[in-house]
């Protein structure tokens, strides 16, 4: 087991991740365009991984987008800017946020606090506080934290959705050639009310829906 170093955000820059994927969102829904970070916060040259979640407010409030990555390819401002803008667009659940849409969305952010590379799936996973990637046969798919917490699944079937996801048979995750990497992140989130971004605790589940 082989761990990255750990990305850890004050709530303040926890905060600011939030707004900063609410106008990516917005920019690209109404005007098409990609929003620039500007003058970044000193914790957004951080190179680790970053992912947005979009929720209707509406009804049982269904998802509306989920996309970003665990790795350390970018600097944070801009991974942050680049998965709000993926989670938009039709490529995450197949239909484009539409404008008429964005006062009732909720936006959440996972910044990947530090990542680790497991031979023991099953024993290192801690339900709500990992998301699982899992690499195999030139396949890649991977899985939110909270999503196991959300809908009830055990350790083992959280592996096993996530091979399905990577388009890779359910016990893939137990082969000693699939590579499985599991993620922890800090989770910051607009509230439903309208009031102050809230910091989201390990293990406490976000408004229910599956990706």
């Amino acid at each position: 087991m082989s761990e990255a170093q750990t990305v850890r955000l004050s709530y303040e820059d926890g905060a600011r991740a939030v707004e900063l994927a609410r106008e990516s969102v917005e920019s690209y829904v109404r005007h098409g365009q990609r929003e620039q970070p500007g003058s970044m916060r000193d914790a957004f040259y951080n190179r680790t991984g970053a992912f947005v979640r979009l929720q209707s407010t509406r009804g049982r409030g269904r998802l509306r987008g989920c996309a970003g990555t665990y790795s350390e390819s970018d600097q944070l401002g801009h991974a942050i800017v680049d998965a709000a803008i993926k989670a938009a667009s039709g490529d995450s659940c197949g239909t484009e946020v539409g404008p008429k849409e964005l006062d009732s969305l909720q936006v959440s952010v996972c910044i990947v606090s530090n990542t680790t590379l497991t031979n023991d799936p099953l024993e290192d996973l801690e339900l709500g506080v990992h998301g699982v990637a899992v690499d195999g046969e030139g396949r890649h798919g991977w899985m939110y934290p909270r999503l196991p917490i959300e809908n009830d699944w055990s350790p083992a079937e959280f592996l096993s959705r996530a091979c399905r996801k990577a388009k890779l048979s359910p016990t893939a995750w137990e082969e000693d050639d699939t590579m499985v990497t599991l993620f922890e992140g800090q989770v910051f989130r607009e509230r439903e009310d309208g009031g102050a971004v809230e910091a989201v605790a390990a293990g406490e589940s976000l408004e229910a829906s599956s990706e």
